[in-house]
């Protein structure tokens, strides 16, 4: 049976995770000086990364998703709350999550099926967009549709939408067109005019890295901008990450902006969009402590959250938190409010809703599905014609072909991805069949962020061998008799991954370095399962089973 989920309906468990689910949780006291540290392992305040999300108590700690689920915006939307989050080259783009009391969240699927209708550059025979591709967008629910904006860097804006968040979401639409554009959202007035909102971050060089953001009508359908509504309602370093609300009569307009201490959140409002504006910060930044992007959202006990990323990414990639909200003098302060009336870091709290079980911290895949499970994301559109998971059910197969950039992990075309989580250990299991490789062919499992490094099988005159390789730097081990191989990862809290092979399944011997994973153009390490040939397009391999407890 398949299990790959993020959800708690999945029936895996180890029992490692019940003993730490059953565990007595203590609330750390924080000393506001703590936060300025850097996320690390073994603190006693938040930058303790071995806890994280729900804590079985009917507390949570942050971060609640310590993956790299960048750019969140998120919507209460029935007895549950839908997130969106940005995806780069990834494919396919823009991921879904749900839930039901904002800790625990489930991958509920995508809504750009194909990237390429981006532009040519995020295919598989150009792979020229990494670090760039879907940045950041917002979901919102209006007129008895789901509706998704967001920008890409080079291209400009896109918006698409669906009746049900399963899909099927419309083709995208391209709402402007041009470079250095991001961070839009859209929003409709109680007389039903829709707008945008978004910065420009290449508006002018010169003005000391201040970013317009610009304000337009959209047409009826939401597919266009009105001629003549564009202006200009705001400038200030770096200001970005926007979301237009209207609540109880006024407007507001949330962004972040850079100061001396950091990025942090920044909000004006106003009885019109006219103006006259109030501004006010909200929450302080320390360090690598900066809530940016994000969505404001109110519960049916009236009470408000914030759910957020940090935007200073590491290993992991940008990571989720939760916050609460506190309504000061008509400001959502986010976070708890200090003397100065700003908003600090929280790192645990009493969840929002009670009641549901928390998420079992596994991802389970036997590829025995009709399509592959909304966790798995490709690295840039595949090559269609070269993977399969009907050519032997129960199996994914990856034929071979010639990567972009021989030894580059990053120009291999096919490699499929997941997120890395960051918690007190982590372990990756692939179970391969390597018995279709061909001369020229390696296949395996790796860890890609700005470096890479993996642990596969590789072909060449009629011999298969172990292989390792550490940013291109290929070290050949074990001759391999059989067809069945077993690849493992270890990976720290501190993301310090090693690695081992096994023959049989029980037995693992360790081969290769230790790689540090790492980050780089906004995004966090990756899993990936790949295959190539540098030889031509012969060979390929078939992938049985995917296994990470974290």
């Amino acid at each position: 049976m398949k299990k790959f989920s993020l959800d708690s309906e999945s029936v895996c468990c180890f029992p490692v995770l019940l003993a730490v689910r059953c565990a007595a949780i203590v609330l750390a006291m924080l000393v506001p000086a703590l936060q300025a540290a850097a996320p690390a392992a073994g603190k006693a305040d938040g930058s303790d990364r071995t806890r994280w999300g729900d804590l079985g108590d009917g507390t949570y700690a942050n971060p609640v998703l310590p993956a790299d689920f960048s750019d969140i915006d998120v919507i209460r939307h029935g007895n549950g709350f839908i997130a969106m989050s940005s995806t780069f080259q990834y494919s396919p783009g823009v991921v879904l999550l749900t839930s039901k009391d904002l800790v625990n969240w489930k991958i509920a699927g995508h809504a750009v099926s194909d990237v390429r209708q981006i532009g040519p550059e995020m295919n598989w025979d150009k792979m020229n967009r990494f670090g760039r591709g879907v940045w950041a967008g917002s979901i919102r629910h209006h007129d008895g549709k789901f509706w998704i904006y967001f920008g890409t860097p080079e291209e400009g804006y896109f918006m698409t939408t669906a009746k049900r968040i399963e899909g099927p979401w419309e083709p995208l639409t391209q709402v402007l067109k041009g470079p250095g554009w991001d961070d839009c959202c859209p929003f409709w007035d109680d007389d039903g005019q829709g707008y945008l909102v978004g910065s420009n971050f290449a508006a002018d060089p010169a003005n000391g890295k201040k970013y317009n953001i610009h304000l337009w009508k959209l047409t009826p359908d939401g597919k266009g901008l009105v001629p003549g509504s564009d202006r200009i309602i705001h400038q200030s370093p770096g200001s970005e990450a926007n979301k237009f609300y209207k609540i109880n009569g006024t407007y507001y307009h949330y962004f972040s902006e850079v100061k001396p201490e950091g990025r942090v959140v920044m909000m004006r409002r106003a009885k019109s969009l006219e103006g006259p504006w109030e501004t006010k910060q909200l929450n302080h930044s320390v360090g690598k402590i900066d809530p940016n992007q994000g969505g404001l959202i109110e519960l049916p006990d009236k009470s408000w959250w914030f759910f957020t990323h940090f935007g200073s990414g590491y290993w992991p990639g940008r990571v989720a938190n939760l916050l609460p909200v506190k309504w000061v003098d008509g400001w959502p302060i986010i976070g708890e409010p200090g003397p100065d009336g700003i908003g600090n870091m929280v790192w645990e709290a009493k969840k929002p809703i009670a009641g549901q079980p928390p998420s079992p911290r596994l991802l389970d895949e036997d590829f025995s599905g009709a399509q592959l499970a909304p966790e798995w994301e490709w690295n840039y559109h595949p090559r269609e014609e070269k993977w399969s998971l009907k050519e032997r059910p129960g199996f994914l197969r990856l034929h071979a072909f010639k990567p972009l950039q021989g030894g580059n992990i990053l120009k291999v075309g096919n490699q499929l991805t997941t997120r890395i989580f960051q918690s007190g250990r982590g372990q990756v299991t692939v179970k391969l069949d390597v018995a279709g490789l061909a001369d020229g062919q390696v296949a395996g499992l790796s860890l890609f962020g700005r470096t890479f490094a993996w642990i596969g099988a590789e072909r060449s005159a009629g011999v298969t061998r172990i292989a390792y390789s550490q940013n291109g730097k290929q070290t050949p081990g074990d001759v391999l008799s059989g067809k069945d191989l077993w690849l493992r990862a270890d990976i720290t809290v501190d993301g310090l991954a090693t690695w081992a092979f096994s023959t049989d399944g029980k037995d693992f011997k360790p081969f290769g370095g230790t790689h540090q994973c790492d980050w780089a153009n906004y995004r966090g390490t990756r899993i990936g399962l790949f295959t190539y040939n540098s030889t031509g397009e012969e060979g390929f391999v078939d992938f049985d089973s995917f296994h990470y407890a974290y």
